[in-house]
This record gives structure tokens, C-alpha cells and sequence, in this order.
């Protein structure tokens, strides 16, 4: 069997019986890819290749410079594949079993102020090409913002899921999983507004004989949906309208936002946890280390004490 029908079969047990969501697939694709090119190159094959084989390219990963994560990311992939091979007997042993990684990077996830999410969330109300602009980029806004959607969970929302006047919102996430997350009194009126707006369209261009669409956010896109390319850039556009660095805004920070501002303001680890789709619960706990910095740098800045021990350092 080829090396590329193994991947290809990987692929598709990981879509079929694990759930795996579409970019999940394609990041496994991508690192996969490269990993067999590598075996190609190097005259070898997956089904023969030892463990000192994939030792070799991880130190080749290291050679060309790669982020810690994303060594340790493609680790991951050939790991997830010699498992299925194992699983499925196309190999009696699994090579990459005993590998230890590079693991990840210890940095704490970039976030941004109450101050900066409310200059954010009021350049989105007048934002836009027109009052549609203005209006979808509010929704979008205060819906990621409310409820920390991952960006894919947020452009894809089917229409339906927000019909009535919700308070809370079905939301289908990694692998497959649903959740319930309330939205907040601003995004609830920022919805209303943006489906009256929507569905009027909707209407119109139904009478020209257009299909509907199922998005809250259609677009004429592939996918019939606003894609995350075109969101990521329209929040750096909404950075720069509210003063705030656009290096510091992408739609994860927003969702880190979400969170430290949830636990800063006394919610519970678990109910974040719940919230923002985490499995482990390890996952979220890296928000209360953000917090743990933001106090300590609170202290060192305001404590007198703090200042007392700066004098007698001079």
C-alpha cells in the first residue's frame, strides 16, 4: 500500500468515526504531507520506516527553524498515524510509540482589556461600507465577545440556531460536540438587529430566485458562509478604528478576552470550561495563570511596598 494511502486512510477514519472537524483534517493533511515528503526524500517508506527514522525528522523540523508548536504539533500527526496503522494492522509495531516531543511552548495566551474589547466592539458599530456592514460586524463582535465561540464555531452559525430571540445559543464544536452558551443583553439586541436586516435581504434576493442561505453570515463564498480569512482581516481593520494594536487582535485573543474576563470577574474554572468547549479541563486552567499575571503586575505597580523596594534597590 502506498504512503499516500495511508494518509489517505487516516484521513478518513479520523473524519468518519472521530468526528474530526475540517480544519483538524486539513492541519493533519498539511503536516502529514510534509512528513511523507520527507520519508520520499529520504528513499524510506511508512511501512518501514524505524523509530530513529522519526527522530531524524523532528531534528530535520528543528534544522529548518520551526516553532516549538509546530514541531510538536507534526509529532503529534505521525504519532496519530502509526496508532491507526497499529490499530489496523498495516504495521505489527508502532515506531513513534517511545518518542518523546518537544511539547509546547509555555507562553501565556495574548489577551486584551476591558477597555480595548469596548473600543473593538464600539468601532464595529461604525465600521462598514454601509448600515449592513455595520450592523453584521456588530453581531459578530458582540457574539464572539458574549460567548467565546472559536472563529469557525462563530462565521459557520446556522441561521436557525438563533431564531426567537434567543438567550442562549446551540453551538456545534471540535468533533462534533454541542453546547449551550448565553449570550449577553447586547448581543441579544445586536442579533435582532442584524436578522431583521439579514432576513430582508434574504427576502429580496429570493424574489430574484436565489436560493436561501442556512449562515447567520452568508456570503457568496465557497462555503456560503463569511470565511475566516475575511474575518481575521475585518478585526484588524475594527483594531486600527479603535486605537488598539492590530498585532494584539485576532479572533483567538477575543476568545481569550472572553475567558480572563469571566474569571477576573470571579466565574467559576468549570463554567468557563463548559463555555468555551474545553474537554480537559487542564485546557482552561491556563487563564488563571493569565490572571496570576495581570495581579502581580497590579501589585508591583501599585503596592507601596513595591515602591519602598525600588528605593532601596537605587
Amino acid at each position: 500500500m502506498s504512503d499516500q494511502r495511508w494518509i489517505a486512510l487516516f484521513l478518513d477514519a479520523q473524519a468518519a468515526e472521530m468526528g474530526a472537524a475540517k480544519n483538524t483534517l486539513m492541519a493533519y493533511a498539511r503536516d502529514l504531507s510534509d512528513f511523507s515528503q520527507w520519508v520520499e526524500n529520504k528513499s524510506l517508506s511508512l511501512a518501514t520506516l524505524q523509530q530513529s527514522d522519526v527522530e531524524a525528522y523532528l531534528v530535520h523540523c528543528d534544522a529548518q527553524g520551526l516553532a516549538q508548536s509546530t514541531r510538536a504539533r507534526r509529532l503529534s500527526a505521525v504519532k496519530q498515524l502509526y496508532r491507526f496503522a497499529f490499530d489496523e494492522r498495516l504495521r505489527g509495531d508502532n515506531p513513534a510509540l517511545r518518542i518523546k516531543g518537544p511539547g509546547r511552548s509555555g507562553r501565556l495566551p495574548k489577551t486584551l482589556s476591558e477597555a480595548e474589547v469596548d473600543g473593538l466592539l464600539q468601532a464595529a458599530r461604525s465600521h462598514g461600507r454601509g448600515p449592513a456592514d455595520r450592523l453584521r460586524n456588530t453581531c459578530l463582535m458582540e457574539l464572539l465577545y458574549a460567548t467565546g465561540l472559536r472563529v469557525t464555531e462563530l462565521v459557520s452559525l446556522p441561521v436557525a440556531a438563533t431564531r426567537g430571540n434567543p438567550e442562549l445559543l446551540m453551538v456545534r464544536g471540535k468533533g462534533g460536540k454541542e453546547r449551550m452558551v448565553p449570550l449577553s443583553p447586547p448581543a441579544q439586541v445586536a442579533l435582532r438587529d442584524w436578522l431583521a436586516h439579514r432576513d430582508a435581504m434574504e427576502e429580496t434576493a429570493r424574489q430574484k430566485g436565489l436560493p436561501a442561505s442556512p449562515f447567520l453570515f452568508p456570503s457568496r463564498s465557497k462555503d456560503g458562509h463569511l470565511t475566516r480569512h475575511r474575518f481575521y482581516l475585518l478585526i484588524k481593520d475594527l483594531a486600527v478604528a479603535a486605537g488598539v494594536s492590530p498585532s494584539k487582535v485576532t479572533p483567538h485573543t477575543l476568545r481569550h478576552a472572553f475567558a480572563t474576563h469571566l474569571l477576573a470577574n470571579g466565574a467559576d474554572l468549570r463554567a468557563i470550561q463548559t463555555l468555551l468547549g474545553h474537554a480537559d479541563v487542564a485546557t482552561t486552567e491556563i487563564y488563571t495563570h493569565v490572571l496570576e499575571e495581570r495581579l502581580k503586575s497590579l501589585v508591583m505597580t501599585h503596592h507601596p511596598l513595591a515602591d519602598a523596594a525600588d528605593r532601596g534597590k537605587g
